[in-house]
């Protein structure tokens, strides 16, 4: 899920309501907003309403794009057939999601084409979490079971969200991301308890690998979210960072107990009186320094993305050519 990216975006693009209409227009939002209403596409909102779902959704559609590259990277290196079937069809179901949310934010007046530049040139975001490279199998149920459980601890409260088109669009992908958390938990069980002490140490570097830059993607702390208290007031963000991340550190911190697996944190206790787990700092330097585009990967998955999407120019210019010529032959009917 990965929808990090709201809390580090730009600074706030309201406009100056400017006339009695407009004002009344507004009040009528937030009164729907306050009884929990839903909004759907034909209805008036603020313009920064807008502009924030469009910057959330399309960067969770990214998210979701650029989430297939690390995946892909193993997609014939899997151990057996079965693990490479279970792998391809997350690796769809990643890609159908992007469809998803792509299709939502063009709701709001933005085009795919749009959406699409604004990623290649770099002006739009997605997770930091896929700047990290898979480089063992063992990463790829680690992603399974850190990352899409992150995920899905972001994304069911987005089911709802008061913009319909996003809180519809999430039904379908949370059921999606439940596979793909218990698969990757499924397949790091397996290594743990049947597999070789070799496999063993592979998935306890993955987990080292991967424990922190989980943490981070629920976005940076609640005292410097950007954004996180009008998103809250607006009924888009349901739970704030801090509450969902240590959501998931009492989760995962079990579940690595089931795995035998131990996270990379020295200071992660159970604390009896807050009935929850304490855990370490978060280097948040380096949560930045790959958000601003300098993590291990970010050049290397930006460019793919740039090359696959050149490389398919001759498949849309073949679907328009075609569509058109099938709309001038009904005309002509």
């Amino acid at each position: 899920m990965y929808t990090q990216a709201m809390d580090v975006a730009p600074k706030d693009e309201r406009k100056v309501v400017r006339s009695a209409e407009e004002a009344a227009l507004e009040a009528r939002f937030e009164a729907r907003i306050d009884e929990g209403a839903f909004i759907e596409a034909k209805d008036w909102m603020p313009e920064h309403y807008r502009r924030t779902l469009v910057r959330q959704i399309s960067q969770h559609a990214h998210s979701e794009i650029v989430g297939m590259l690390p995946e892909g990277n193993w997609a014939t290196r899997a151990p057996t057939l079965k693990r490479k079937a279970i792998l391809l069809a997350k690796i769809q179901d990643e890609g159908g999601h992007g469809l998803y949310l792509y299709a939502a934010a063009e709701t709001l007046g933005t085009s795919r084409d749009q959406l699409l530049d604004a990623l290649h040139s770099g002006k739009a975001k997605y997770s930091s979490i896929f700047n990290y490279p898979t480089l063992t199998w063992a990463d790829i149920g680690t992603i399974g079971w850190l990352v899409d459980g992150a995920a899905i601890m972001n994304q069911v409260p987005l089911t709802r969200c008061s913009y319909a088109p996003y809180a519809r669009a999430m039904v379908r992908i949370c059921r999606e991301e439940s596979f793909h958390q218990r698969q990757g938990f499924d397949s790091l069980l397996v290594m743990m308890h049947e597999g070789t002490d070799a496999q063993r140490a592979m998935v306890q570097d993955a987990v080292n690998r991967w424990w922190w830059p989980s943490l981070m993607m629920f976005g940076p702390p609640d005292k410097d979210s950007v954004h996180g208290a009008q998103s809250a007031r607006w009924g888009i963000k349901r739970i704030s960072n801090d509450d969902l991340r240590q959501k998931f550190v009492d989760a995962t911190a079990e579940q690595a107990k089931v795995l035998g697996v131990t996270p990379p944190d020295p200071l992660l206790k159970w604390n009896e009186e807050r009935g929850h787990y304490d855990f370490g700092p978060i280097d948040w330097d380096e949560f930045w320094r790959v958000v601003g585009g300098n993590g291990p990967c970010n050049r290397e998955r930006l460019a793919a993305r740039v090359k696959a999407h050149e490389d398919g120019a001759w498949v849309r210019e073949a679907a328009l050519a075609h569509a058109r010529k099938r709309a001038t032959r009904q005309e002509a009917a």
